[in-house]
């Protein structure tokens, strides 16, 4: 009876769809129109991906640091390390440089040489004095190699922070307007103002300004994203329309295929603007992913149209025909795909949640597209020529297809032991994949952001921010001797570890003030005794607002205290070990009863939201595989059917994991996708192959092995085609400068590649060894859903 219903109802669809084409085609571009209007709501990221929920307790905690001291990725600095800097006019200009920044509105302070600030004792009021450490201009190299010799001998407080006193290397600290750092107009600063006056200072003096800081990193980031989308839809396009040429010897049917996957695109820029989203790493790849999985539900369509016409001429009919026998089993396969992607939308992550819900939406709409505008465009053309049905007759392929047939007839045995040698081999491969959360491994090698991220992790020992916040539970705990005492033992336990950058803190300051009351004495950078402190304290509350450099490093209740340190690119392995070493250290310099000490910061939250995004991704990929399980049951009605269908799925997305723990590529957001996105697409060739052999099993009524190769000839054919547009088109990624995004393209094409050949030799082959226990009406019932009609049977793709 379901069977009967849906036969009509995809009979009922034909005739609405033909007999009402004006009306859908005025539909779609008025729809085409709607969704236009929405690309004034798309917008891309100006925030970080935060890939942990908003209520997880490590949000939760740096949240709370925020509320306390404010923003912290607001930083931008300016390096030079070139003796020539330390001349007259270099300096000079290089001061300039940095005094210029400060006229901007988007700017909150600007600290470099020329705002050292000397912390000098006034004996006479009992108070501090800042005095300036530069003159407003330099006019001898005498006063310019004194000042260098004072500068990295006598400051230690500085050291690490403006400049390596080692290598002299110099940069200026800009902090950006806290309101905007999360804004468009931090953007415009970075890229009309801040490059193009650097560039001036650069083309002026002849030497290489590095830039960097996350404000920066996060602009360029985002600058090569955009640079990158044009590009990858222009050569998604290029690619899978060169492969429809070539398989269908027709600009006609490229044309029109090009047509409706364009459709589909501009249908999906419109929906994340509908949605309000933001255009981030993971969404820009939706278009190009629409491309490619668009182009073979036209090549079903396209095909099937030019058999029905070949068969019997009648150009109604075919149409008629297109839409109800292909309709259902394009619709079976792009839910299924669609359903891979959805299960993005359980995890906990909005990043993955927009990713999953844009991406599933866009594929059901490019199938609702294909199966309307295809049809409809042929009933307003000619009927087709001869040599549009060339490609019908060709017998290039037959040499793989009899292949394949020779193997699963001859060589089954080569087959299992192939497929457990590289399932043996892929358990060993998964043992050595690591977890990468690192912030700046997938960012684009080439670029020289990327290379001045590594010039300041080499100088200054990291960029990425790490924040030790000590809560001390009572106001003004933070200055008393003890607790200085310990947070200066915490900063030896830093400074001791070399992914670690020399912190500072309140203690820096506290050693500094103790420098100036001794006269500026570099030896005595060093914490006060009990008896010096009360001495040093009361100078220090004797000073103006305009010393008070305390509210950096002590809140204004005088209970918490931060320690600063920046971290080097570090494996989250190795994160892991230093965050339990640190916390050991910390149990023991701090005692619970009268402390609280948390870690955060940008970089600890990321590699934090790593390991819980994978966690996530883990349970969506067993949960998209049981929802594609049921989808089986429901269509097959065999639990002997759903295990022989999932191991030829299975086994390919283990040999990935393998060859992913082989050849170095870590886990991560970007490589964890790859799984549940291709097993989504790759079991459609499944649905098809099994369809077809029910099929089969009905009309040489249930003989197993004829039954298998009669399938196998006649959906291996579009396995292959579809696997080769799919393969080349996810190829189209690997030509990103994004880590992420060439691992995620050259993956998902090798898993699919991988599973082609598993559906085309394996799962013949379980049949065939498995055809006593399945040989039944009993084990293989009537499908709940007809996907492949059966006056089609002989028909071939």
């Amino acid at each position: 009876m379901f069977k009967l219903l849906t036969t009509k109802f995809w009979e009922v669809i034909a005739r609405l769809i033909l007999r009402n084409k004006i009306a859908i085609l005025i539909g779609i571009i008025l729809a085409t129109i709607f969704f236009s209007g929405q690309w004034t709501n798309m917008r891309f990221t100006h925030t970080e991906a935060n890939l942990l929920p908003d209520e997880h307790e490590i949000n939760i905690v740096y949240n709370n640091f925020l509320e306390i001291f404010g923003e912290e990725g607001n930083l931008i600095v300016l390096g030079v390390k070139d003796s020539s800097l330390f001349t007259v006019e270099k300096l000079n200009a290089w001061n300039q440089l940095s005094e210029d920044f400060k006229a901007y509105s988007q700017v909150e302070t600007v600290v470099s040489i020329k705002d050292l600030q000397q912390l000098s004792k006034n004996t006479s009021l009992e108070k501090f004095d800042l005095i300036p450490f530069v003159p407003d201009s330099l006019t001898t190299q005498t006063q310019v190699e004194a000042l260098q010799s004072t500068l990295f001998n006598d400051f230690p407080f500085y050291d690490n922070f403006l400049f390596n006193s080692e290598t002299q290397t110099v940069r200026t600290a800009i902090y950006l307007d806290k309101s905007i750092v999360n804004s468009s107009e931090r953007k415009d600063f970075i890229l009309e103002i801040l490059e193009p006056k650097v560039s001036a200072f650069e083309e002026a003096t002849q030497m290489d300004v590095r830039i960097s800081g996350m404000p920066y990193i996060r602009t360029l980031n985002s600058q090569v994203i955009v640079e990158e989308i044009g590009g990858f839809i222009a050569l998604a396009l290029l690619v899978t329309s060169i492969i429809f040429f070539l398989f269908f010897r027709s600009f006609r049917a490229t044309l029109i295929s090009l047509v409706v996957v364009c459709i589909g695109v501009m249908w999906t820029f419109g929906i994340i603007g509908l949605l309000n989203y933001e255009i981030t790493v993971l969404t820009a790849l939706i278009p190009p992913l629409i491309i490619v999985i668009g182009i073979p539900n036209c090549i079903f369509l396209i095909n099937k149209y030019q058999r029905e016409v070949n068969l019997h001429g009648n150009k109604v009919k075919s149409l008629q025909r297109v839409i109800t026998k292909v309709g259902n089993a394009t619709l079976m396969t792009n839910v299924t795909t669609a359903s891979g992607f959805a299960t993005f939308m359980l995890t906990q992550s909005q990043l993955l949640k927009e990713f999953g819900l844009v991406a599933s939406l866009s594929i059901l709409s490019i199938f609702i597209l294909c199966l309307l505008v295809i049809p409809i465009i042929y009933t307003f053309l000619p009927f087709p020529k001869d040599r549009h049905l060339e490609h019908l007759n060709k017998r290039w392929i037959g040499g793989f297809v009899n292949w394949m047939e020779r193997m699963v007839k001859e060589r089954r045995v080569t087959i299992y032991a192939t497929a457990v040698v590289l399932l043996m081999a892929s358990i060993v491969g998964i043992f050595q994949i690591k977890i990468s959360g690192s912030l700046i491994e997938d960012m684009p090698k080439e670029k020289q952001f990327f290379k001045d991220i590594r010039f300041f992790e080499e100088e200054f020992d990291g960029i990425m921010p790490l924040e030790i916040m000590v809560d001390t539970k009572r106001k003004k705990g933070v200055m008393k001797l003890s607790t200085l005492k310990r947070i200066d033992e915490l900063e030896t336990i830093i400074k001791e570890i070399p992914e670690l950058s020399r912190p500072i803190s309140v203690v820096s300051l506290v050693k500094y003030s103790k420098q100036a009351y001794y006269n500026g004495n570099p030896k005595y950078y060093q914490l006060p005794t009990s008896q010096e402190n009360n001495f040093i304290l009361s100078y220090a509350k004797n000073s103006s607002s305009d010393v008070d450099l305390l509210k950096n490093f002590v809140d204004s209740t005088g209970q918490y205290a931060r320690v600063t340190t920046f971290m080097k690119d570090t494996p989250t392995d190795r994160m892991q070990r230093i965050e339990e070493e640190l916390s050991e250290e910390i149990a023991k310099i701090f005692p619970e009863e009268n402390y609280t000490i948390t870690l955060t910061g940008k970089a600890h939250v990321f590699q934090k939201g790593t390991r819980y995004l994978v966690n996530n991704l883990i349970i969506s990929l067993s949960l998209a595989i049981f929802l594609i399980a049921l989808f089986m049951a429901y269509m097959f009605r065999s639990f002997r059917m759903i295990i022989i269908s999932l191991i030829p799925n299975l086994l390919p997305l283990l040999i990935t994991a393998g060859l992913m723990g082989f050849i170095g590529v870590p886990i991560k957001p970007s490589t964890i996708l790859v799984f549940s996105i291709a097993f989504g697409i790759s079991v459609d060739d499944t649905i098809h192959f099994l369809a077809k052999y029910r099929q089969e099993l009905i009309v040489n009524h249930w003989k197993i092995r004829k039954s298998v190769y009669a399938a196998l000839r006649e959906t291996g054919v579009s396995m292959f085609y579809t696997s080769i547009v799919l393969f080349f088109g996810f190829s189209v990624f690997t030509i990103s400068s994004f880590g992420g995004t060439v691992a995620l393209g050259g993956l998902v094409s090798a898993t699919l590649l991988f599973a082609m050949l598993s559906n085309l030799l394996l799962l013949p082959s379980l049949l065939l060894s498995l055809e006593r226990s399945i040989a039944n009406k009993e084990v293989l019932k009537e499908p709940a859903i007809n996907i492949i009609p059966e006056e089609d049977e002989k028909e071939t793709f």
